[in-house]
C-alpha cells in the first residue's frame, strides 16, 4: 500500500532536527584535521623538492614556507596533527570497549580538544 503522507515528511533526519554532540562534533573535526594536514604534507614535499632542484627554486620555496602564512599554516597543522593524534588515541580506548558512556565519552572528547591545544603550545614553544 503507498504512503499517501510520504511528501509531508522528511525522508531522513536533518541536522535542524538533531542537536549537535560533542561526540559527532570531535568526529568530524577529526576527517577535517586529517584532511587538512595534507595541506602542510604537500607544503614540506613542495619545499624539499625546490631544495633537490635549485638554488633559485628553493629561496622562493623557502620564502613562502618561512612567511607568516606559512608559518600560520604550520601553527595550524601542528595544531590538528596533535588533535588527530589525540582522537586517535580515543578511538583506541573506545575499540577496547571502554569509557563508553556518554559522561565519559565528552569528557573524552574536551580532553582531546583541551590537550591539542595545550600541547600545540608546548611544543611551538620548545621548538
Amino acid at each position: 500500500m503507498a504512503d499517501v503522507n510520504r511528501g509531508n515528511r522528511p525522508l531522513s533526519p536533518h541536522l535542524t532536527i538533531y542537536r549537535p554532540q560533542l561526540t559527532s562534533m570531535t568526529s568530524i573535526l577529526t576527517r577535517i584535521t586529517g584532511n587538512a594536514m595534507l595541506v602542510a604534507a604537500l607544503m614540506i614535499v613542495w619545499w624539499f623538492l625546490a631544495a633537490a632542484s635549485s638554488a633559485e627554486y628553493f629561496a622562493i620555496a623557502n620564502g613562502f614556507v618561512t612567511s607568516w602564512f606559512g608559518d600560520l599554516i604550520m601553527f595550524f597543522s601542528l595544531l590538528g596533527l596533535w588533535y588527530h593524534t589525540l582522537a586517535g588515541v580515543r578511538h583506541l580506548i573506545w575499540d577496547n570497549g571502554h569509557a563508553m558512556d556518554i559522561p565519559t565519552a565528552e569528557k573524552l572528547g574536551w580532553a582531546c580538544l583541551g590537550g591539542s591545544v595545550v600541547l600545540t603550545i608546548l611544543t611551538a614553544l620548545i621548538v
